[in-house]
């Protein structure tokens, strides 16, 4: 064997385990765009990218380092890389690249201003999310150790604690889109109901006065996109639902 035949038969080996995808990606920058566009890209992948993340580091490393997303755990624990993908929102570095169809689309998550390319701004999210008071409300003197919960008291906090505020199921939701200024949103619900069914907190009532509003809970109308979307399999409607029951049962 040849010099150069060894060299093409590692090049041809090299090859046979990458493979070509086909990206479209919303791009905008506010400092150089008009408006934003659809950038068309056809990427080879090495053999070690298998997800969505990774296709878009290769883009950035070796096509066009201009794409603009945030990503940071690589894990789904930060959800920094909540995007819209062909048409529904997840994050990038659990969706595996086998199960998308191509082109694969990429969009910023929608109802939300856009940054550039895929990153939008968060701000409003996150002020509808302290808006709920995310945190234990308990007026009696701390103890030596822990406040202790019971296994079944504890038990009432699976569902709603894993939430890691990536806004996915958020910026699914219509209500959302039109109201963001009024409307707490999926996210920030589903971490009120948190805190509600939380036996160390103290603030129930205080909690429920808050949220009795035709915007900031009722204007969700149960479309379930928050639910259909969530990264981490929670249920947002089913927490939005209990939130408005004990709101019904405190009346009576």
């Amino acid at each position: 064997m040849t010099a150069n035949s060894t060299a093409e038969s590692a090049a041809v080996g090299a090859a046979a385990g990458t493979r070509i995808m086909r990206f479209e990606i919303y791009r905008y920058d506010p400092d150089r765009d008009a408006k934003p566009y659809m950038q068309k890209l056809e990427v080879r992948l090495a053999p070690t990218d298998k997800m969505l993340l990774d296709a878009l580091m290769r883009i950035k490393a070796d096509f066009d380092d201009s794409v603009a997303f945030r990503r940071s755990c690589r894990e789904g624990v930060c959800g920094s890389d909540a995007m819209n993908i062909n048409g529904k929102n997840g994050l990038a570095c659990i969706t595996n690249l086998n199960d998308l169809r191509e082109p694969v689309v990429l969009k910023p998550l929608p109802g939300l201003p856009v940054i550039r390319d895929l990153i939008v701004d968060m701000s409003q999210f996150f002020k509808q999310y302290h808006s709920i008071k995310p945190y234990l409300i308990n007026d009696t003197p701390p103890p030596e150790k822990e406040r202790l919960q019971s296994p079944e008291e504890r038990d009432e906090l699976n569902g709603v604690y894993e939430c890691i505020l990536c806004a996915c199921c958020s910026t699914a939701c219509p209500s959302f889109w039109w109201n963001p200024d009024k409307y707490v949103g999926p996210a920030g619900l589903l971490q009120a109901y948190r805190f509600l069914v939380d036996s160390r907190d103290q603030a129930t009532n205080e909690r429920l006065d808050d949220l009795n509003d035709p915007y900031r809970l009722f204007r969700c109308h149960t479309i379930m996109n928050c639910t259909d979307v969530c990264p981490k399999g929670l249920n947002p409607a089913a927490a939005i639902s209990s939130i408005k029951t004990m709101l019904a049962r405190r009346a009576v």
